[in-house]
């Protein structure tokens, strides 16, 4: 059974750092594309950075230069580093994967709205002063 549990989020000022983690389980890292997705209030669900099963990540604009996915096979976890964080940031982050092994950046712009995805619970980052 394929689970993802998002953790690590929460408050902090703008300009600002956060380090979420994603716990894995049901699949290894090698196997698929994983990925971080946001969701603001009032707004649809977006693509963040994302890695593929040799570990290349691709990142949308709003997360380049800001963001860094990374990943620890041995312990199957999927991280996203977030620094210089804005307002605009705010939103509940997702973990996600899927059963396609997708390109990176392929599975951060159309794939994760495809059927056969998995998502963690999602976890809470509020930027404000």
């Amino acid at each position: 059974q394929v689970q993802l549990v998002e953790s690590g989020g929460g408050l902090v000022q703008p300009g600002g750092s956060l380090r979420l983690s994603c716990t894995v389980s049901g699949f290894t890292l090698d196997t698929y594309t994983v990925g971080w997705f946001r969701q603001a209030a009032g707004k649809e669900r977006e693509g963040v950075a994302c890695s593929n099963g040799v570990g290349i990540p691709y990142y949308e604009d709003g997360a380049r230069g800001r963001f860094t996915i990374s990943r620890d096979t041995a312990k199957n976890m999927v991280y996203l580093q977030m620094d210089n964080l804005t307002p605009e940031d705010t939103a509940v982050y997702y973990c996600a994967s899927h059963q396609i092994s997708w390109r990176a950046q392929q599975y951060c712009s159309v794939g994760f709205k495809r059927q056969g995805g998995y998502w963690g619970q999602g976890t809470q980052v509020t930027v404000s002063s």
